[in-house]
């Protein structure tokens, strides 16, 4: 009997590892690569051809819904989407029949996805019902997700809490387990959360990416300048200096330098 042939997405090192870790449990599966970003994955996707990609929903810079809306129908392999709780892609998903496992993953839930995958492999135009699914999926939890932005960010200084308007907001850097916030008055803060648990919560009008482990408020740029291997160091109204990242510069350049 042939083998599952699986590849794994998900920028967390501990995550990758668990996984694979129990998917080698399996007699049936072959893990064929894993990816620590979107990019790669999308590369190695269409270079190894996986039957089953577990694809972590939110990983910075590329997305796992942008994983899949970068891939073409006969690119597409089955997917399986991997996430913290997160109510609105559960709901996306389950509206539209889209495969998914929540975090911490449990051996007998993904025994169902690989049963199930393995199960639809053989069906007829499975990659086009498939992207098909996922594209609704994805819509349909962008529409969710903009109800919930937030305006205000929770911080504590001492024993005290702070209530910091977003539209304050200048940047919010990742450093290690903790984000740094800096208003565009220079007032600072530091939060002990993931930047891309926060980021699906601002507004994606306002705010931008500019690279894995930043965030800029684009009221707060003063000027950018182009440097070096076709990046952008992005200068701040509050004297903030935030470099890009190679594929972030792409969409900076697609979004903010062309009318």
């Amino acid at each position: 009997m042939e083998k599952l042939r699986v590849l794994i997405a998900d920028d967390e090192r501990a995550s990758r590892s668990f996984l694979k870790g129990v998917l080698k449990t399996f007699d049936d599966v072959e893990i064929v690569g894993e990816s620590a970003d979107g990019s790669e994955a999308v590369e190695m996707i269409r270079a190894l051809e996986p039957d089953l990609a577990l694809i972590d929903l939110h990983m910075p810079e590329v997305s796992g819904f942008d994983v899949v809306r970068m891939l073409s129908e006969d690119e597409m392999p089955l997917v399986a989407f991997v996430t913290a709780y997160d109510q609105y892609a559960i709901k996306a998903f389950e509206l539209n029949a889209v495969d998914y496992l929540l975090k911490p993953i449990e051996r007998e839930r993904l025994q169902m996805t690989l049963t199930r995958a393995a199960d639809r492999l053989n069906k007829p135009e499975v990659r086009t019902v498939e992207h098909r699914k996922v594209e609704r999926s994805a819509r349909s939890y962008d529409e969710f997700e903009r109800t919930e932005l937030i305006e205000r960010i929770p911080v504590r200084k001492r024993d005290e809490f702070y209530l910091v308007p977003v539209a304050e907001v200048a940047s919010i850097v990742a450093d290690g387990e903790l984000l740094r916030i800096t208003t565009i008055e220079n007032q600072r803060y530091e939060i002990n959360f993931r930047l891309k648990d926060l980021e699906p919560r601002l507004d994606p009008a306002s705010f931008f990416r500019l690279s894995r482990g930043s965030v800029v408020n684009l009221s707060a740029i003063s000027h950018i300048t182009p440097t070096t291997g076709g990046l952008f160091l992005v200068s701040l109204t509050n004297g903030q200096e935030l470099s890009t990242s190679r594929s972030q510069s792409k969409q900076l350049r697609s979004r903010l330098l062309k009318l």
